[in-house]
């Protein structure tokens, strides 16, 4: 690895995350819609991993297999989350979180957006991307710790994708309305998408692992894992499903794993 080449390509995909959020951001003032945000999360990685490819190709030269990898594996999982966000929210206005947000500001818009929105998400996006920008510049042959982390991988997106189309289908039945999600891997854990999530860049972290700067990008899966445990994901939406559900809810939460799967309890 040429740490000097690294440099100058996390210095490159700050711009590239900083031009996705400004054109992210001038949409969405225009559409009065901020929720398009979580459309554009997925697809933002996307765009890192495309521009760290393309510099580590004019820097270091060669099409390398990890590069190839690590490529492929980060746009399968953006592009399909961005699909599956944009199914799911399109047509439905302004999701209430954004819109209690928004609310809340008595100033010019475009700076209380950037630094409620668009800068926090741009930072994190950066900072979750280290191993995929780390892994473009590792040099060393394909070896056992990389193959377990396509398997990581492979196994993360497989759940989070079956989870997500297990709740599609759930939702589109008119008979389950009101009703809490309790079937297939729902049963083993209430957030089958948040732990896939988490463990498509743990898988994503071992990718960048065979150089040691690639192991100090730990803090990508660690943000990551947080993220989706502490604050935009499980937290907020047991709060809001608490609310809503009552009981139903609290019996799901007595029986069901919080995260890491495994099978329901007997109460």
């Amino acid at each position: 690895m040429t740490l000097a080449h690294l440099l100058v390509n996390l210095v490159v995909s700050v711009a590239a995350v900083a031009l996705t959020m400004l054109a992210t951001m001038t949409y969405a003032l225009r559409t009065g819609v901020q929720s398009v945000i979580d459309t554009v999360w997925g697809l933002g990685f996307v765009v890192v991993a495309i521009v760290s490819f393309v510099t580590s190709q004019v820097l270091d030269g060669g099409l390398d297999a990890r590069r190839v990898i690590v490529l492929a594996l980060t746009a399968i999982w953006g592009v399909r989350l961005g699909a599956y966000i944009h199914r799911r929210n399109h047509g439905k206005g302004e999701d209430p979180r954004y819109a209690a947000l928004m609310r809340k500001n008595t100033g010019p818009v475009v700076p209380y957006v950037i630094r409620k929105i668009y800068w926090p998400q741009g930072a994190l996006m950066w900072v979750v991307s280290l191993p995929v920008q780390a892994a473009m510049y590792e040099t060393a042959p394909l070896g056992i710790v990389t193959w377990i982390g396509v398997a990581v991988w492979v196994f993360g997106f497989a759940f989070e994708s079956v989870g997500d189309w297990q709740l599609s289908r759930f939702k589109a039945d008119p008979a389950n309305a009101g009703k809490v999600m309790d079937r297939g891997l729902w049963a083993w854990t209430r957030h089958p998408n948040y732990f896939g999530d988490a463990t498509v860049w743990w898988g994503l972290f071992l990718l960048a692992c065979s150089h040691w700067v690639g192991v100090l990008t730990v803090v990508a899966p660690i943000v990551m894992t947080h993220l989706l445990l502490n604050w935009s994901g499980k937290a907020l939406l047991e709060r809001r499903m608490a609310r809503s559900r009552g009981p139903e809810y609290a019996d799901y939460l007595a029986r069901t794993s919080g995260f890491l799967p495994r099978p329901p309890r007997r109460v």
